[in-house]
């Protein structure tokens, strides 16, 4: 076994496994995406884009669903700890105020460790979400929001998936991870 290019046997010293672990854990830190999931990480991919699905679909009737900058906004100032999920989704890169409200909202998740996902394909999210307010008019879904419910803690494994996703991600340094939700 090689530490910094010497062998553990030619070392004075004897080196413990404690001694090796922060190297080993710096390294899978500095991993790619890619180097972690190998052949598998489009399957991973679309597995948390279904789980995803699932947390959106059982979400929306349980009224835990904020939509709209202004209005996820006004949630995460209000009650941040009521948040499990936080959702910023755009097909059009080049809306320079959008993105400058991405920015702040993803800082202020990140203070509140608060699971912050990217997702492209805003057409498959209003289908899932139903994509019109009532009255007509279509809904923001540039950001969205995941609570609690009001009664009890939530329990989903699809919720459990799509949180462990994003701790993974966080440590491979990778803050706001981009999902893609395929077209059903």
């Amino acid at each position: 076994m090689y530490v910094h290019g010497e062998t553990l046997r030619s070392q004075k010293h004897s080196i413990s496994a404690l001694d090796i672990l922060p190297h080993q854990t710096a390294r899978m830190c500095n991993m790619t995406f890619e180097e972690t999931g190998g052949d598998h990480s489009s399957d991973r991919m679309e597995t948390v884009a279904i789980a995803l699905e699932e947390v959106l679909s059982s979400a929306l009737p349980q009224g835990c669903i904020t939509a709209g900058v202004y209005e996820a906004a006004k949630s995460l100032n209000a009650d941040p700890d009521n948040v499990v999920l936080c959702l910023l989704a755009t097909d059009d890169e080049e809306d320079v105020a959008l993105q400058i409200h991405f920015t702040l909202i993803q800082a202020f998740c990140c203070e509140n460790d608060i699971n912050i996902l990217r997702v492209s394909n805003m057409r498959r999210l209003a289908e899932i979400l139903g994509g019109v307010k009532p009255g007509g008019e279509p809904m923001d879904l540039h950001c969205v929001l995941v609570t609690n419910p009001q009664s009890s803690l939530w329990k989903d494994p699809a919720l459990s998936k799509v949180t462990r996703f994003c701790r993974e991600s966080r440590c491979l340094d990778q803050w706001v991870p981009v999902i893609n939700l395929p077209d059903r």
